[in-house]
Order: C-alpha cells, then structure tokens, then sequence
C-alpha cells in the first residue's frame, strides 16, 4: 500500500468471527477466553483468526450501539522530553474541545512494549490512535491497530509508506537551517549530535545536516556525526567525542533541545565557553531553550500547531474513514539566541 491508500475500518465483532468460521458467538467468546467448554482445536482456531483479523475484546460494549466511544488513544515513545508534554497539552485541548477523552499509553522507544500498551489501549475501542511511533516500528505494526478498524494518525514521527495520516515539522529543512545559520557565522566544520537512523525523525534531520552542508559546498565527514538518543546525558557524551577529535569542530547542530542542553554542559566542562569558543543549535524550541545560560539558538517545530493539526486529522478520520490520506508539516523556524556566535581563532580542543 502506498501513502495514497487507506486501510479498511471495517470493525471486527463477535459475530463476524462467528459467521466466517460458522460458529455461535458463544462459542466464540468463550474459546477467545480459553474456556476447557470449547475443545482445544476449535479454541485454537478461533484465537488464529481473531489474531489474523485484528480483533480485540470490547470493554465497552455498550458503545457499539453507536460506534462511537469519545475516546482518543494516544501512544507517545518519549514523555521525558518536555517537547512531548507540550505535544500532549495540545492534542489534549483540541480533542477536549471536540467532547473527545485521551487515553496514554508510552513506549519508551520499545515496540514490544508499544504493542502491548496501544493492544491494551485498543480494547476500550478509542474512536482513533494518534501516534508518535517507537524506533524501529515497521508498517506491520501500525496496520496490526489499523486491521482492528481504529483510525490511525501519525504525529511527529511517521512510518513512511504506511499510508496514514502524519502531522509534523519539516525535519530536513529545519535541520539545513541550523546549518545555514552557523555557515554565516563563518563556520566551515560542523557537526551533529544525537539522532537514530530507526526513525524518520533521525533520518530526516540527518539528511538536513548533510544537505544543509551541501549547499553551503562543504563536504560531510562521518567523523563528524555523533549519532545517539535524544538526551541530555548524550549530548554531553557526544560533544566530548566531537572536541577530542584531532581536528575538532567548531559547532555543532543538535537532533533536539535536550541533546544542546548536554552539549552546553559538555563544552562548559571541558573549560569552554559556548557562543565563543564552541557554537550549538537545538532543536524544537521547548520552554526551557530560553531560560539556558546562555540562551540558546535553536529551530522551532511549531509543536502546538501541529499536534492540534494532528487532532484535527483524527476528528476528520473517524468522520470520513475512506478519505485521502492527508500530510500536514508546517515549515520550522530559526530562532537565534546566544548558542551560536562566529568561530573562533583557533579550533576549541
């Protein structure tokens, strides 16, 4: 399927189980409990095709006689990062304001454990997921949920090629114009910190930096790229294998905000000063970027604005499951604070 198809919503209930292996329903309900009443070899064969459909036991039967539940499943891969709490508020004030209740569920970037909280999720029958997959999350995964006949939006992270609805920030240009800012300032070796390449948000970034140096003509050197989780304790980690280079950089671009905060204190404990002797770019602009001393420049995701687009995408899903697939990445922004200042003399070691 490619990012112009959608998946069937077509629900899948007891009844339908029942009807295609020609069995009562409760006998149906009872095998998928694994009730010793229905012999093994049935109860085998209705667990196959459950699983093979996608259904999940219904806890709110009730909402059936609807279709609706008012409930909006949300599975982040990260709450430590303050950018994913400013993500939340703004799906949570949409979806409120649309009479819709969010249910949480966190991976912590492990898809065994993704399956498990958004199947757990899924048996309260949300109306919609709304999701920021996990690493390495395959397109199987996101159209396991999807088979079940819940809407599925993508948001800040995407599966490419899935074929479902994202809302997010243009990675690569965001990225490119941290680059762009640092080559103006007369930078010529740059570096990146953190990102993983079993995300799209680590692709897209990644190809930002090399494409932001391209177009200032400078080369890319894997020395350079520190990849790694975005952390704080890895920005640290990063810039301190980036300054003990035999020909260090001068700056640096960050996947996130969390990892500039770790390099900022990385280049202060090595005894230099950032903005002068080593120069740092963030990315996504939470809260805290300008409270840093010193403030830091960074790019702005436009969060707020693309988690309630994300929002907005899931309320049209569920009233049009059969509608294109929609894309919304709004285009980020510079913000230049004191991070990032012109190269100095000589190379920081």
């Amino acid at each position: 399927m490619d990012d112009t198809e959608t998946v069937s919503l077509g629900r899948v209930t007891l009844q339908r189980l029942a009807s295609e292996l020609g069995l009562s329903t409760a006998t149906i309900s009872l095998a998928l409990r694994d009730s010793p009443v229905v012999a093994q070899a049935t109860r085998q064969r209705v667990q196959d095709m459950a699983r093979e459909r996608g259904y999940v036991a219904n806890r709110g039967a009730a909402s059936l006689r609807t279709a609706r539940t008012n409930i909006i499943g949300v599975g982040l891969h990260d709450i430590v990062n303050p950018s994913f709490t400013e993500l939340l508020a703004a799906l949570e004030d949409a979806l409120s304001g649309a009479g819709k209740t969010i249910l949480l569920g966190v991976s912590q970037e492990d898809v065994v454990r993704q399956a498990r909280t958004l199947g757990t999720l899924a048996e309260y029958r949300p109306d919609a997921f709304i999701i920021s997959p996990a690493l390495d999350t395959t397109i199987a995964d996101l159209r396991a949920l999807a088979i079940s006949g819940i809407a599925v939006v993508q948001v800040t992270r995407e599966v490419e090629g899935s074929g479902f609805d994202f809302a997010g920030s243009d990675d690569q240009v965001g990225v490119s114009l941290g680059v762009a800012h640092l080559v103006a300032l007369g930078h010529r070796r740059i570096g990146m910190i953190g990102g993983l390449e079993g995300t799209s948000t680590g692709r897209k970034r990644l190809a930002g930096y090399k494409a932001g140096l391209a177009q200032a003509g400078l080369p890319f050197d894997p020395a350079l790229h520190a990849p790694g989780p975005g952390l704080r304790e890895y920005g640290r980690e990063g810039v301190a294998r980036l300054l003990a280079l035999e020909n260090p950089p001068t700056a640096a671009v960050c996947f996130n905000d969390l990892c500039a905060f770790g390099a900022v204190m990385g280049v202060q404990a090595a005894g230099l000063e950032v903005g002068a002797d080593f120069s740092i770019v963030g990315y996504d602009d939470i809260g805290e970027a300008a409270l840093w001393h010193p403030a830091l420049t960074t790019v702005y995701t436009r969060i707020p604005e693309y988690g309630r687009a994300a929002a907005a995408l899931a309320l049209s899903r569920i009233a049009a499951p059969t509608r294109p697939v929609e894309r919304v990445v709004l285009e980020p922004k510079l913000v230049v604070r004191a991070s990032a200042g012109p190269p100095p003399a000589r190379p920081a070691r």
